[in-house]
């Protein structure tokens, strides 16, 4: 007869556990997004009733909002945690005073329709490694993950072509080297956290596997349907 033992019933349960804690990481880590508070760009953010349309769907017009203020955060987050030593710089970037950074293109790819109510986290990566010939010389491409707490996965997929842009000359100018030595740094991060994310997954499918073959995937396998007495 099959079903779960006591000491199986702990494991599914630890499994379980590590889930509804991590899942975030296991949804957004695993591709490389770093997901920690010094990281994230929205968290938990509100959907407002009034961000829905007619159809009681979270209108596609706001999904570019999030994406945007999250990146200002994204960018903050240099300033205010991660190189405070070059902090005015940083908050510079989302300014237009001297070196800033201007939006050329956005690509959202809609996965399913928020509804009210619910929440939204939003975390950006580097799509390309900054010492990469794919690299743009004057700007870079970021990635966006914005995520439907309530559904637990990603509700759109955003592309962001990022120019920099000297204000006071008018024209491109590439990456200072403040900006380059971080985006290194997080590149080498995102890698680091991708690789660990899956074989956390990994790990997680390999317990699932073995607690199905200890319990009802094997060839002796009865179910145990009770009794009428």
């Amino acid at each position: 007869m099959f079903g779960l033992k006591p000491l199986q019933i702990q494991e599914a349960g630890e499994v379980l556990q590590q889930i509804a804690n991590d899942w975030r990481e296991l949804v957004a880590g695993s591709e490389g997004y770093l997901t920690d508070e010094t990281r994230r760009g929205l968290f938990q953010q509100k959907v407002a009733w009034g961000e829905m349309d007619s159809m009681g769907h979270v209108n596609n017009v706001t999904y570019p909002r999030y994406a945007e203020t999250a990146r200002v955060y994204y960018t903050r987050n240099f300033a205010m945690h991660i190189d405070p030593a070059h902090k005015r710089e940083w908050l510079n970037l989302v300014s237009s005073k001297g070196i800033g950074l201007i939006l050329r293109s956005i690509t959202i790819d809609y996965k399913f329709p928020m509804t009210y109510p619910d929440k939204v986290t939003v975390y950006h990566k580097l799509v390309h490694d900054p010492a990469s010939p794919k690299s743009p010389h004057h700007g870079f491409h970021l990635q966006a993950m914005i995520i439907s707490e309530a559904r637990q996965r990603p509700a759109a997929r955003v592309h962001e072509d990022i120019v920099m842009y000297d204000y006071k000359a008018n024209k491109k100018t590439e990456l200072p080297p403040f900006v380059f030595e971080q985006f290194k740094a997080t590149w080498k991060l995102q890698e680091q956290a991708k690789e660990f994310w899956q074989q956390r997954i990994l790990d997680i499918e390999s317990r699932v596997r073995t607690l199905e073959t200890e319990s009802w995937d094997r060839e002796d396998a009865v179910e145990d349907t009770g009794s009428a007495k």
